[in-house]
């Protein structure tokens, strides 16, 4: 028993050690989708920031495929040693391994979550010419011919999908589906008077918004938008219990030591609440800062892991 406690102390102090000197070598920060989207931007800053902080190199790697899933199996695959770590949207981690028949990992057993770091919603916009003047309208229309509204999303199983899907089961529409390849086309299609309505994001729908071309009636999760304050809610606008949001954060393989999972965390936290970053991620990116624990980020997970397949199996959204 004492040598087991000696072995055991030593492993702790072997451990406090290593953390104390990491990172040692550049990191590298791998985001699941190509360049430029809402996840990319944040990965860039917070490898910064993270960098900066850490007097160490975080270079950010982009691996897009299969709707998040081929970076996302990367890190989940690599060594737990704290230089390989995920920053993503919570599509790859909750919704694809509820979503698709089978994935290469798993989303709880792999990863050891570090921090969340920011929530989106989604807004519900129609043309602004179009007949529908509320929800109200909108939900009559569905009713009265079902399958003659038709929304927009980039893709099956993306946020925007489901949150048709849940409107349809919310309100008792049969709505019709049009998945695109991104969010670009759909929201052309929409503007161009081929689609009825669409649950676009935030930071794309505000612009066309302000410019009068898009009609607002309500955002996706039960607070509204700070970018768009005068937008109700579902909930508010009386759909109870409605809420689609979006996380991103920021994860490693399991079996990274805490230590390294601590320090990281305690540096994300620190980075994302600084005005710098606010100013890029919350104001000009239309996204909620929020952190927190690596156990509540872990708790977040599990229950969004329960809701999405609750949801996915009630639309009978089939196995991709």
């Amino acid at each position: 028993m004492k040598i087991l406690l000696a072995t055991l102390a030593i492993a702790a102090l072997c451990a406090a050690a290593s953390a104390q000197e990491y990172p040692a070598k550049p990191v590298r920060i791998v985001v699941p989708y190509a360049a430029g989207g809402n996840a990319d931007i944040l990965g860039r800053t917070l490898a910064q920031k993270l960098g900066d902080a850490l007097k160490q190199s975080f270079v950010v790697e982009n691996r897009g495929g299969a709707n998040g899933g081929i970076g996302t199996d990367l890190v989940a695959k690599s060594a737990p040693d704290g230089y390989t770590l995920l920053v993503t949207a919570s599509g790859p981690i909750v919704v694809n391994p509820t979503l698709y028949a089978k994935v290469p990992y798993d989303p709880v057993k792999d990863f050891a979550p570090v921090s969340q770091c920011a929530v989106y919603q989604y807004v519900l916009v129609t043309l602004a010419t179009s007949p529908y003047q509320s929800i109200a309208d909108l939900v009559a229309a569905a009713r009265a011919k079902p399958g003659a509204i038709s929304y927009g999303s980039t893709g099956v199983g993306g946020g925007n999908h489901l949150a048709g899907e849940l409107f349809a089961l919310a309100t008792g529409t049969q709505l019709t589906h049009v998945p695109y390849k991104g969010s670009a086309p759909a929201l052309a299609d929409l503007l161009g008077g081929q689609l009825s309505f669409m649950f676009d994001t935030v930071i794309t729908s505000v612009p066309q918004i302000q410019a009068g071309k898009l009609r607002a009636f309500a955002v996706s999760s039960p607070k509204r938008a700070s970018s768009l304050p005068e937008v109700p809610t579902l909930q508010e606008a009386g759909i109870k219990g409605f809420d689609i949001s979006q996380w991103q954060g920021l994860l490693a393989p399991t079996g990274t030591p805490k230590a390294i999972v601590d320090r990281l965390n305690a540096e994300t936290v620190r980075a994302m609440h600084a005005a710098d970053v606010r100013e890029r991620i919350a104001v000009q990116g239309g996204n909620d800062i929020v952190t927190g624990t690596p156990e509540e980020f872990a708790a977040l997970i599990r229950s969004d892991l329960k809701a999405y397949a609750k949801l996915i199996a009630d639309a009978r959204i089939p196995a991709q």
